[in-house]
C-alpha cells in the first residue's frame, strides 16, 4: 500500500513538471524584449570600449581679439568770451556749423520776450520743420536734446524778427563768429590741451567734468559763452604698454573702430613719450569729427588683427601623405562622370587592361592632383587616356595639413589652408575644397584618433 502511494506521487510529480514546461510562453513580445536587451548590452559594451575623444566646434573670426582703449579726443577748439555783461540770447544751433560773421548770440540788458514776438508764415513753416525733424529723431536717453531744440527755436524766432526789423527785440548787440566753425555751448578744460605734456591722469575719464554754458541768468563780462571748433582735423590719444609698442612698431597708418556707432576710419599713428615717462599713441584723422563733437572720451578698438577665417586649435592639426599624379593623367569616367585615373592591371589570364579608378582629389597644385594613399600603392602604373600609351608610376608623395572631422561619428580627414597662427590657434581659409566649415566638429587633439576610427564624445 505504501509503495502504491509513492508510485502515485512520482507520477503526479512528473505530470505536473511536464505541464509547467509546456506552459512557458514563447511569443513575439518575448523575442522583441530579448532583442532590445541584447542591443542595450551591446551598445554599452561598444561605448565602454570605444575611443572617447574631445571635440572642438569650429568658430569664425580673427586669431585674437583686437585691443580696446578709452581714448581722449582732441580738436581745434577756441573758447569765445563776452565783452560785456548782460542776458544772452542764442541764435546758432548747437553742434551745427556757422559761417564766418554768422550770428551766434545776442546780449542785452534784458531778456527778449520770445513768446510775444510776431511770426510770419515763413517763420512758422521753418519752426514746424524744425519740430518735425526733432520729434522724428528724438531719443529719451539724450533728454538734453530737448533744451537744444528749445534754443534752436528761440534762435530762429529772434533771427527772423531781427532780420525783419520789427523793433520787438529790444536793445541787443548781435555777436558773430570770428571764423567758420561748429558751435558748442559747453567747456571742459581740454580746449587748450598741450599733447606734448600728456600724463595718465589727464586720460582718466572718471574725473572728467563738463560745464554747460547755456543759461538764462545774467552773465558777467569775460564769461565764456561758447566754443568754436574750427577744423575737421582731430585726434585721439591712447595709453600704450611696452608690448603694444612692439606690436605697433613700424605702423604709420592704422584702422580704428569707434564702438559708439561701430564705424571705422583710418588715421595716422604717432607714438610719443609723456611727461610721466609712459608711452602714448596719437591717432589723427582728417575728417569725421562732427560725429563725436560732444564726446571728450571715446571707446575705440585698434583693428590690427585683420586676418579672419575659421579658428581651430593647433593641437587639431595633422599632416597626411598623399600621392601626386600629373593632371594630364586625369580622365572622366565612372557612373557619375567624376575625375579619376586609368590604372593598368592584369586579369586572370594575364591580359593587361586599364581600369578606371575614382578617388577624392584633395588638392590641385603645381600641375598635379593629390590623391589618397589608401586608394593607390607605390608602383601602380597609370596610363594616359587616348592612344599615346604614356605611363606614370605612382610613388612620389607630398604632405597636406588638415584636421579630423567627426560630424559623422568617425574620423574623416579634411584639408585646411592656414592663413595665420600663434602658439595656441590657427586661422584657416573658409570654403576650402574638402575642407571644414563653421560649426563643424573636429578632434581637439589629433593624436587621440586614427582616420576612419569611430569616435565617441
Amino acid at each position: 500500500m505504501l509503495k502504491d502511494t509513492k508510485r502515485n506521487q512520482k507520477i503526479a510529480s512528473k505530470s505536473t513538471s511536464s505541464t509547467v514546461k509546456r506552459r512557458i510562453p514563447v511569443n513575439i513580445g518575448t523575442i522583441i524584449f530579448g532583442a532590445i536587451f541584447i542591443y542595450i548590452v551591446a551598445s554599452l559594451i561598444l561605448y565602454m570600449t570605444a575611443n572617447h575623444v574631445v571635440s572642438y566646434q569650429v568658430t569664425g573670426g580673427p586669431l585674437a581679439k583686437n585691443q580696446e582703449y578709452s581714448a581722449l579726443v582732441l580738436r581745434n577748439e577756441t573758447v569765445v568770451t563776452t565783452d560785456s555783461a548782460g542776458y544772452l540770447t542764442y541764435y546758432a544751433p548747437e553742434n551745427e556749423k556757422v559761417r564766418k560773421t554768422g550770428s551766434v548770440y545776442g546780449i542785452g540788458q534784458e531778456m527778449p520776450a520770445v513768446e510775444s514776438l510776431p511770426l510770419t508764415d515763413e517763420t512758422y513753416r521753418a519752426l514746424q520743420s524744425t519740430m518735425e525733424n526733432f520729434t522724428g529723431s528724438f531719443n529719451g536717453v539724450n533728454f538734453s536734446e530737448v533744451y537744444n531744440c528749445k534754443y534752436k527755436l528761440n534762435g530762429e524766432i529772434l533771427s527772423a524778427n531781427m532780420n525783419a526789423g520789427t523793433g520787438a527785440m529790444g536793445a541787443q548787440t548781435i555777436m558773430t563768429a570770428p571764423e567758420a566753425g561748429i558751435v558748442v555751448y559747453a567747456v571742459d578744460g581740454y580746449e587748450d590741451y598741450d599733447v606734448s605734456h600728456i600724463t595718465s591722469e589727464q586720460l582718466d575719464r572718471k574725473t572728467y567734468m563738463k560745464t554747460d554754458l547755456k543759461t538764462s541768468d545774467r552773465v558777467k563780462e569775460g564769461s565764456a559763452v561758447y566754443k568754436l571748433i574750427t577744423s575737421d582735423r582731430w585726434s585721439v590719444v591712447i595709453p600704450l604698454s611696452s608690448r603694444q609698442i612692439v606690436d605697433l612698431d613700424g605702423r604709420t597708418q592704422i584702422r580704428v573702430r569707434f564702438l559708439k556707432d561701430n564705424t571705422t576710419q583710418v588715421g595716422s599713428l604717432t607714438i610719443v613719450t609723456g611727461d610721466d615717462g609712459a608711452y602714448y599713441g596719437i591717432i589723427t584723422f582728417a575728417n569725421g569729427m562732427i560725429r563725436y563733437v560732444n564726446d571728450r572720451f571715446l571707446d575705440i578698438e585698434l583693428v590690427t588683427n585683420t586676418q579672419t577665417g575659421l579658428k581651430i586649435p593647433i593641437s587639431s592639426i595633422i599632416t597626411k601623405s598623399f600621392y601626386v599624379i600629373p593632371e594630364d593623367f586625369a580622365v572622366t569616367g565612372g557612373d557619375s562622370n567624376s575625375l579619376g585615373f586609368l590604372r593598368l592591371t592584369q586579369d586572370e589570364e594575364g591580359t593587361a587592361r586599364a581600369v578606371f579608378v575614382s578617388d577624392t582629389l584633395y588638392e590641385h597644385k603645381d600641375g598635379c592632383y593629390y590623391v589618397d594613399s589608401d586608394e593607390f600603392d607605390a608602383g601602380d602604373i597609370l596610363v594616359k587616356g587616348g592612344t599615346t600609351g604614356e605611363r606614370f608610376i605612382v610613388g612620389e608623395t607630398r604632405l597636406l595639413e588638415g584636421v579630423y572631422s567627426i560630424n559623422k561619428g568617425y574620423a574623416v580627414f579634411r584639408k585646411i589652408v592656414i592663413i595665420d597662427k600663434n602658439e595656441d590657434y590657427a586661422i584657416v581659409e573658409k570654403g576650402t575644397t574638402y575642407g571644414i566649415a563653421q560649426f563643424d566638429y573636429i578632434v581637439l587633439d589629433a593624436a587621440d584618433v586614427k582616420e576612419s576610427e569611430i569616435t565617441v564624445n
